[in-house]
């Protein structure tokens, strides 16, 4: 019989430096979970990514155990990396603060294509470029 889920936590977690101070101690302290068993793999697991943030989600049992995946770099994070921008316009429809290629789209979309709801590579191509025109950075060809 499968384990009764009680909790679903969704953290952003700069990678291989996860420690037990706020978010990851304070939101796992609340559930009762050994933090440790958590710090040391993900910090183990993301090492490779250090120095980018995370999207870790952690499914939190009725035992008090855990299972986590990690999702890796979020999409807007990868678009500004790609961009070459700091931040997003706070006007995106009229204010534009970078362009991005679709050759840069196709490969957010190969990394990302799992995570992401389409059926193929230009599926996930159209779901990153509406992200990236929401943030004002403009789509070229």
């Amino acid at each position: 019989m499968a384990k009764k889920v009680i909790g679903n936590l969704k953290l952003r977690i700069p990678a291989g430096r996860a420690t037990a101070g706020p978010p990851v101690g304070s939101t796992l302290g609340q559930w009762g979970l050994n933090m440790m068993d958590f710090i040391n793999p993900f910090n183990d697991a993301t090492k490779d990514l250090m120095g980018k943030d995370v999207i870790v989600h952690i499914q939190v049992f009725e035992d008090r155990t855990f299972a986590w995946k990690s999702l890796g770099q979020p999409v807007d994070d990868m678009i500004r990396e790609k961009a070459g921008i700091q931040k997003g316009s706070g006007k995106p429809h009229t204010d534009k603060v970078g362009k991005i290629t679709r050759a840069q789209l196709e490969e957010i979309a190969e990394v990302k294509k799992d995570q992401l709801n389409a059926i193929d590579t230009d599926g996930a191509v159209k779901i990153i470029a509406g992200t990236a025109r929401s943030m004002g950075v403009e789509v070229t060809d």
